[in-house]
């Protein structure tokens, strides 16, 4: 079941919780399922690009901003190279619920990065990203 996380892999970056719900290992490298919960102000610091596509489900579109408001249920696929970000600009706890195909570039730079330690500094990020195909963009515009 999605929502079960009983017993699941947590992975920590930054102010953001993730629940490995399906895991690359279980998948043949296809899938990373995820959960995410993100405090307030939580989400990747700068905008991104990679090549798995993928799925968040929790958005509505403002084209003006080319920005999407996330709600209960809402479904927001990105294609793969497209630079985005995902950001928690409310006051209180966002979760969304994530999938990345093919799984192991997301997988392992998030490893990656959660193993720098709670405060990574950008230089390290920038190697853990440019090793698993994942280009930092910049910042939010």
């Amino acid at each position: 079941m999605l929502g079960d996380s009983a017993g699941a892999d947590t992975i920590r970056t930054g102010l953001d919780e993730i629940t490995v719900l399906a895991g690359t290992a279980e998948t043949g490298g296809a899938l990373f399922a995820i959960r995410i919960r993100m405090a307030p102000g939580g989400g990747p610091p700068v905008m991104h690009r990679h090549d798995p596509g993928e799925v968040y489900i929790g958005g509505a579109d403002d084209p003006d901003r080319r920005r999407f408001t996330a709600g209960a249920g809402d479904v927001v696929p990105l294609a793969g190279r497209t630079p985005h970000t995902i950001r928690n600009e409310s006051t209180e706890d966002a979760i969304a619920f994530v999938v990345h195909a093919p799984g192991a570039p997301m997988e392992q730079f998030l490893r990656a990065v959660a193993a720098l330690g709670p405060e990574p500094g950008m230089e390290e990020a920038l190697a853990a990203a440019q090793r698993n195909g994942i280009a930092l963009l910049g910042p939010i515009p």
